[in-house]
């Protein structure tokens, strides 16, 4: 069994989400730069962003979950700011950290596209490394499984089926799809990208159609996603398209409100990147992730 806390300093308890979640800033970081010098672009770029972006992404993630759970905040503002109680969103995360790279890089003279196409990679090895964490802290996990599911049709090593064992069930590790997800994402972008027809802001867009594409699947199976009431209709819908993947043995989509807004959003980033990818080929897009990138003069 797993001590979620590594170490003690004095009265202050290092927690191995934290640095986890670290370990994987710094190797998405390490990409971001390895990749970025084959473009000139210096390695303080990066490390300004990171910077820049770990604290804007935290804010963003606090602010989207908050605004979807209001009603458990409303009379007691103060809880707000408590965020080691629990409570960000990735997709909130991505996008405060996606509004202070675009600042950032405009001031620095650079399109904001070349920059996101650069750190691609790095964002979904954050992100794969980063699960890992919920790991460890027994949480984001899916519904309940049998072990015989663990042991037998997932084949899952015993230190993963042990810690899926919570309050006297098991569940399913909603954590490992995700890395695993990522992984195969991450060898995809590296493929891509070296692709000749690929353009200015494609690979980040394709990053999210990927991410997007396996969050919805694996939201259907979470026991804590956040969730409002809305169209039957559209209920009906999202229910349809996650159903193909009962045949993995997941069984049916976890219950809640009817719809579920990590879902929804899946699909409408999805939709928007591919319009983004198709309005701007159209319009004639002619700058290829290959191409030098350019400075502006501030």
């Amino acid at each position: 069994m797993f001590d979620p806390i590594a170490f003690s300093l004095g009265p202050v308890d290092v927690h191995w989400y934290g640095i986890i979640i670290g370990l994987g800033a710094i190797l998405g970081l390490l990409l971001a730069i390895s990749e970025g010098k084959k473009f000139g672009i210096p390695k303080d770029l990066f490390m300004d962003l990171v910077l820049i972006g770990i604290p804007s992404a935290i804010v963003g993630a606090r602010i989207y979950y908050v605004a979807f759970e209001w009603d458990n905040y409303k009379n007691n503002l103060v809880d707000i700011f408590k965020i080691w109680n629990g409570g960000i969103a990735i997709y909130g995360a991505l996008i405060g950290a996606i509004i202070a790279a675009i600042f950032y890089t405009r001031r620095k003279g650079y399109s904001f596209w070349r920059i996101a196409d650069i750190c691609a990679p790095g964002l979904i090895t954050g992100q794969m490394i980063g699960r890992w964490g919920n790991f460890v802290n027994q949480e984001a996990h899916g519904g309940p499984v049998s072990e015989n599911f663990l042991e037998n049709t997932l084949h899952l090593p015993h230190f993963i089926i042990n810690r899926m064992y919570i309050d006297g069930q098991f569940y399913h590790p909603t954590f490992l799809y995700e890395s695993v997800w990522s992984l195969i994402g991450l060898l995809l972008l590296f493929i891509l990208r070296r692709r000749p027809f690929l353009r200015s802001g494609e690979l980040f867009m394709s990053y999210f159609i990927w991410y997007s594409l396996g969050r919805f699947y694996v939201e259907g199976v979470r026991t804590d996603s956040l969730s409002f009431a809305g169209p039957q209709w559209m209920s009906d819908l999202l229910k349809t398209m996650w159903s193909p993947v009962e045949f993995l043995g997941w069984g049916m989509m976890q219950a809640g409100e009817n719809i579920r807004t990590s879902q929804l959003l899946a699909n409408i980033i999805i939709i928007v990147a591919i319009v983004f990818i198709i309005v701007r080929r159209v319009r004639g897009e002619v700058v290829r992730y290959s191409d030098p990138v350019e400075v502006r003069k501030i």
